[in-house]
C-alpha cells in the first residue's frame, strides 16, 4: 500500500521586516515578560469585523503559533480561517504610523479604515 504523502500546512501569517522590527522594538520596551503578539479578529465596526492585537504572556491551548523573522506570533482559533495567507507590516506616513494587514480573504473596507469585511479562507485542493 502506497504511503499518502502529505501537503505542507499553509502558514497561517506572514510579518514583513518592518513589522518584525516594530514588534521587537515594543516588547523590548515592555515591563513585563511578553511571549509574543495575539491576533484575531472579531466582529465590530461598519464593515463587519475588526483585527484584534495584544500581547500574549501566555499561550492557550489551541492557539495557531507561528515565529517569523524572530517574532512569535499567536492566533486565536477563531481567527485561523480568516487570516490564512494574511501579511502583517508596519507602515510609517506623514498623518500616521500602525500595523497593517494585507489579507487575501478581505473583501472589502470601510472608508475610515478601522474595520473589514472578511471570508473563510477556501481550502486549497
Amino acid at each position: 500500500m502506497a504511503q499518502a504523502t502529505l501537503r505542507p500546512r499553509p502558514k497561517a501569517m506572514s510579518l514583513t521586516d518592518a513589522a518584525a522590527e516594530r514588534v521587537r522594538q515594543i516588547i523590548s520596551k515592555s515591563d513585563q515578560p511578553v511571549l509574543g503578539l495575539r491576533v484575531g479578529v472579531k466582529n465590530g465596526g461598519c464593515a463587519g469585523m475588526e483585527y484584534t492585537m495584544e500581547w500574549a504572556t501566555e499561550q492557550k491551548p489551541f492557539d495557531e503559533v507561528i515565529e517569523d523573522k524572530g517574532v512569535k506570533v499567536l492566533i486565536d482559533p477563531k481567527a485561523i480561517l480568516f487570516l490564512l495567507g494574511t501579511e502583517m507590516d508596519y507602515q510609517i506616513s506623514t498623518l500616521k504610523s500602525g500595523f497593517t494587514f494585507n489579507n487575501p480573504n478581505q473583501t472589502s473596507a470601510c472608508g475610515c479604515g478601522e474595520s473589514v469585511q472578511l471570508k473563510q479562507a477556501e481550502a486549497a485542493v
